[in-house]
């Protein structure tokens, strides 16, 4: 996917990032909203400036509008691509007696966008795989 930067930033999942021009300027961040939930937080890398930048994904990805009058919009961390920079996601747990004990019902670890902007997410799990020694 080719995105056109105007001055404006967006950030983008670090494994997602294929390439950009020279007039944009990229910065990895990471977030540690949730201690002790991911070990060393989810690495992300800023995009901002003038030209162009190509992300991946797997299949075809979702545009999901950001809004305030609609309220926040959740999104598991390892299927979301990118975000548009006016946003600041936090990560949020939904750990109840029933994800102790199987009985969950849905992802209990999320991405919490709110304010104006859109995400990008994708129909796919990304997975780190550690070898094993």
């Amino acid at each position: 996917t080719l995105l056109r930067l105007n001055g404006e930033a967006i950030f983008v999942n670090g494994n997602d990032v294929l390439a950009f021009e020279s007039g944009v300027e990229h910065k990895i961040t990471m977030m540690r909203k949730v201690a002790g939930m991911l070990s060393g937080g989810l690495f992300n890398v800023r995009l901002s400036g003038h030209g162009i930048v190509a992300i991946t994904s797997h299949y075809e990805p979702l545009t999901l509008p950001v809004t305030a009058a609609s309220g926040p919009v959740f999104t598991d961390p390892n299927a979301t691509v990118a975000w548009s920079g006016t946003l600041s996601p936090e990560l949020v747990t939904d750990v109840s007696i029933g994800t102790l004990f199987g009985r969950g019902s849905g992802e209990s670890l999320q991405m919490r966008f709110a304010g104006e902007g859109w995400v990008v997410v994708q129909p796919y799990e990304e997975a780190s795989f550690q070898a094993k020694g």
